[in-house]
């Protein structure tokens, strides 16, 4: 029987009754339903509604329903709300129909999607403290080796590998921040709005709120029931996080390849060619960036949905569960598979290195040291440039350079300058926060450990 059926002289069409189900991916929401509906219950108790024995037996049939779960696709069944009162019924009797009591199913999905959204969160922010922690231990490995960096996607300067690494960390630290504000925005409990204008019953909406693990209830029951502002800015948080991951994705395929060289791929993380025995594909990377997609496919989808719904609740919103449930299940697979990624991956530490020392990538170190004994920066850029270009010609580095061939350039070849061309120099004049520079980077390595204990203990107490 349907929940609206008294209203009507006949069936649905069977092909749109088929169609506007929801039942097939939004009973994944049965564990949220089970918790509103046992709050709910509990508030019908308190206002004279359900007796001590209904209330008992109303809870042990939504803890059996718990049990067996939601699995059977009865197509019969609307959706979850329908399956536990349908289920609730036949597991209890009677009691069973007086559970939707002084409720609607617009604030039952608005409830139930806050808290499924907020699990989600919380596991995510985990997933994402167990990611952060490998890239600090490969931080810690890598101690002082050095890399190049790029922009446009050719060689700048010489960092440090963990430099580089401490950038993917501080992202995901970010991604952590986000995560927990978004949750903080939407834990807020949508039970007692009603249908749109609130629950025509005395129910206790703080004593719900509070059963949930929500901070409060929601203000207005005209937005309670038609608010999504929660979904959408989780699916763009989940954006960002997908994103960052694309981008560590992207170095790691070209870093993996001859060309560069810099880390060779994991075996547990690749695959073969049916065509090509040589080949070791960097898929696991390559679907991480193609999933990115889906993804951000979604957040956009969220808010394709609600542009232009007039208040309270309307059936559009029932498409906004799917790219949720899918942007969530996705994005934290990505993250362990990034994490398995990191976690096994091999740096080429003497490759990069040697990439490190070529291409005369001392020469801004060159130039600074000329602005320091008193060369306006305009001048020592050129007069560098011309000694990178004698370079380029003879096929040298800077160091190679002899003091005629510096002479030439206009610039005179002392020992302190010899000095900065060396890579452990280069490295060491970046010393300011945030620089390249070992000391520097120790110290950005400890204040990513404490961040990331900071948001471990954040996360713990907010699940």
């Amino acid at each position: 029987m349907k929940m609206w059926s008294g209203r009507f002289r006949g069936g649905p069409d069977p092909e749109f009754d088929a169609w506007q189900r929801s039942f097939p991916f939004d009973r994944r929401l049965l564990p949220q339903e089970i918790a509103a509906s046992k709050a709910h219950a509990g508030a019908l108790h308190a206002a004279g509604l359900l007796s001590k024995a209904e209330l008992d037996a109303t809870l042990r049939g939504l803890e059996q329903i718990e049990r067996e779960g939601a699995s059977a696709d009865d197509p019969a069944i609307e959706d979850v709300h329908h399956f536990v009162e349908s289920r609730l019924a036949a597991v209890a009797g009677e009691v069973g129909y007086k559970l939707h009591t002084g409720r609607s199913r617009n604030e039952q999905i608005a409830t139930d999607l806050r808290l499924y959204v907020r699990s989600q969160a919380d596991g995510l922010r985990e997933l994402l403290a167990e990611l952060i922690a490998v890239f600090v231990e490969r931080v810690r490995q890598a101690g002082d080796a050095a890399m190049p960096s790029y922009t446009h996607l050719q060689r700048a300067e010489p960092v440090l590998v963990s430099h580089w690494l401490l950038a993917y960390a501080e992202m995901f630290l970010r991604d952590l921040d986000r995560l927990g504000d978004c949750r903080a925005r939407l834990n807020e409990c949508a039970l007692g709005s009603g249908a749109v204008a609130g629950a025509i019953l005395p129910l206790d909406r703080r004593a719900m709120a509070v059963e949930l693990g929500f901070d409060r209830t929601t203000a207005n029951s005209i937005d309670a029931t038609s608010d999504r502002d929660f979904a959408i800015e989780f699916a763009q948080v989940l954006s960002l996080v997908a994103i960052h991951l694309s981008r560590w994705a992207e170095e790691m395929v070209l870093f993996s390849t001859t060309e560069y060289g810099f880390i060779t791929l994991p075996e547990a993380y690749s695959t073969g060619s049916s065509a090509m025995p040589q080949k070791k594909n960097p898929d696991a990377c390559e679907l991480i960036r193609g999933k990115t997609a889906r993804i951000i496919a979604s957040a956009t989808s969220l808010l394709i949905a609600a542009k232009g719904l007039p208040l309270a609740y309307n059936k559009d919103l029932q498409e906004t569960q799917q790219p949720v449930f899918d942007s969530a299940e996705q994005c934290a697979a990505m993250v362990k598979i990034a994490t398995g990624f990191m976690s096994s991956v091999t740096f080429n530490l003497d490759r990069m290195r040697a990439a490190a020392t070529t291409g005369c990538m001392n020469a801004m170190a060159a130039a600074g040291h000329l602005v320091r004994t008193g060369v306006p920066f305009r001048r020592a850029h050129e007069l560098i440039g011309h000694a990178v270009q004698l370079c380029i010609e003879k096929g040298c580095e800077l160091e190679d350079l002899s003091a005629e061939q510096w002479k030439q350039c206009g610039i005179e070849l002392t020992p302190e300058l010899r000095d900065r061309l060396t890579l452990e120099s280069v490295l060491g004049c970046h010393d300011v926060e945030g620089g390249t520079a070992p000391a520097r980077v120790r110290q950005a390595l400890a204040r990513a450990q404490e961040r990331l204990a900071a948001a471990k203990g954040a996360a713990h107490v907010g699940a």
